[in-house]
């Protein structure tokens, strides 16, 4: 089991590609949480711009797109060892966001 510091620097790694985005969804705006069930911690941040900002541990309200992983799933998934879709399928990580969320952070995970 991965410790909370790995997973926060895993999320500031996933938060770098974030950046990656294309121009139309930088203009995207949407509160976000990672919820890592193993150690007990949920993440929140607003991604706004293409970068992931104001993460904390402190709790928030709702978040308009909600992960839930593992700690080690967490790394392998920034690492590349592990393919999004293929966990998703397996239920090792779930998402719940709108469908238009859904389409536009698609090309991320």
């Amino acid at each position: 089991m991965a410790t909370i510091d790995e997973c926060r620097e895993a999320l500031k790694e996933f938060a770098g590609k974030l950046g990656g985005m294309d121009d139309s969804n930088k203009k995207l705006v949407r509160t976000v949480s990672l919820r890592v069930p193993d150690l007990d911690v949920t993440f929140h941040g607003v991604l706004r711009e293409g970068a992931l900002e104001d993460v904390t541990t402190e709790p928030r309200e709702r978040a308009q797109v909600r992960l839930t992983i593992n700690s080690d799933d967490l790394l392998a998934l920034v690492a590349g060892d592990l393919n999004f879709a293929a966990a998703w399928a397996r239920g090792r990580v779930k998402l719940e966001a709108s469908f238009s969320d859904l389409l536009r952070l698609r090309k991320l995970l």
